[in-house]
């Protein structure tokens, strides 16, 4: 007999992920009595966008499961490079649903009747910060003597960047910030996007169409560009790393303040290991000044999804049946994960252990998210690009978000008329 070829899922890349994924497949043998050998193979974000959309592997049936973030779901919708879940889930639900889920994760992977996954991995953007220091009485009597006002968890920009340069002791490799630099498309995109909303700017016009060369994007852009350049604030490595990275600087206690997914908070509480394990708390990303100023978070979640081309399907389903029950979805988030269910969120033990977990709703109300367009991927390399260039070059911002909406305007158009 032909040998059997093994289930073969892409991984997002990160250390929880991959442990809690390991355990479930062996959980998920011994209940179903499954004999398939099962590869996961770990991506950081550009290859495995690569490798599911870019290379057709989601189509081809190179892969049978895959971790797939709400930014490409429009991509791989037009390109029907997912299973429609929708009869399956109708035939065989998973346990409480759809009510055992918030609605602010039910929504992005419905197109009409049609559903490509079920939430994997959840949390919103957010300002962490190291509680520790910031309720230290030698720490508050210094900054109040320095500043004249009290310290507290910065509520403005500006005041993170005083908070930050406060707390920047590289001789004792604690910086104030540490930020996800590296250019993949999706760090330096989702800063962009938080810096234009907390200081009222709009990612779409009224028509629709993506829109960059706006006051409030000239504001945000320019603060960023020196941000990331204040080197009496920033971690030295935040060039170079992205969210994970920045989450495990942050988690070894290197820095004072992170503005990033609520996960790389919630693993600093359940790894016993972690220098800072007790020592976190979370809050709102800060707002920009003046009067427009506000508040707003990110809401881009993981999902588990079926290939279109896997040879596996049934089987598939099944297990992220499996994987998302009340027991899995706990259990995801005690290994370092971010579980997607309403009874996750509210779990008295996870509370006890994670103290500021039920904070994760409250986030969700002020969340936006990314426009619904199946040429995102592209849209994103370009803000990428005009972010780069602010950060590497003494360009004038304005120019910089003046070329980069031109060559939006081109993609948009093209799109228009495919």
């Amino acid at each position: 007999m032909p040998e059997q070829q093994p289930f073969r899922v892409a991984v997002r890349k990160f250390a929880p992920f991959e442990a809690h994924l390991q355990k479930l497949w062996a959980a998920y043998c011994a209940h179903s009595g499954c004999t398939l050998p099962a590869e996961f193979v770990p991506m950081d974000l550009h290859p495995l966008h690569q490798s599911l959309l870019t290379d057709k592997g989601l189509a081809t049936g190179a892969w049978d499961l895959a971790h797939i973030n709400t930014d490409w779901l429009p991509e791989a919708q037009a390109a029907g490079a997912l299973l429609d879940l929708a009869s399956l889930i109708q035939q065989n639900p998973p346990a409480d649903f759809p009510q055992g889920w918030s609605p602010s994760l039910r929504q992005m992977q419905q197109y009409g009747a049609t559903t490509l996954g079920l939430p994997f991995h959840d949390g919103p953007e957010c300002l962490i910060y190291r509680r520790d220091l910031f309720d230290s009485p030698e720490e508050q009597t210094a900054f109040q003597q320095q500043h004249g006002r009290p310290l507290q968890p910065p509520a403005t920009w500006a005041e993170l960047q005083e908070v930050a340069r406060f707390f920047h002791r590289p001789a004792q490799n604690l910086y104030g910030f540490v930020a996800a630099g590296y250019p993949d498309g999706h760090n330096t995109v989702f800063d962009f996007c938080l810096h234009l909303w907390t200081r009222g700017g709009r990612l779409l016009d009224e028509q629709g169409r993506v829109h960059i060369d706006s006051e409030a994007a000239r504001e945000g852009l320019s603060f960023y560009r020196q941000l990331l350049r204040d080197a009496g604030a920033i971690h030295p490595q935040s060039m170079q790393y992205e969210s994970v990275q920045a989450g495990q600087a942050f988690a070894r206690g290197e820095a004072a303040l992170m503005i990033n997914w609520f996960g790389f908070a919630a693993v600093c509480e359940v790894d016993d290991a972690c220098p800072v394990r007790g020592k976190v708390d979370i809050t709102a990303v800060p707002r920009g000044e003046g009067p427009l100023g506000r508040s707003a978070s990110l809401n881009v979640y993981w999902l588990y999804a079926i290939a279109a081309g896997s040879r596996h399907q049934q089987l598939a389903y099944d297990f992220i049946r499996f994987a998302v029950n009340q027991e899995n979805d706990k259990r995801l988030t005690l290994e370092g994960g971010i579980g997607c269910r309403l009874s996750t969120w509210h779990d008295a033990g996870i509370n006890a252990q994670v103290p500021y977990y039920h904070k994760l709703a409250a986030l969700h109300e002020q969340a936006e998210t990314l426009p619904a367009k199946a040429n995102w991927a592209q849209l994103a390399s370009v803000i990428d690009e005009v972010v780069l260039q602010a950060i590497n070059t003494e360009e004038p911002v304005a120019g910089l978000l003046a070329a980069g909406q031109a060559n939006i305007n081109a993609l948009e158009n093209t799109l228009d008329h495919v």
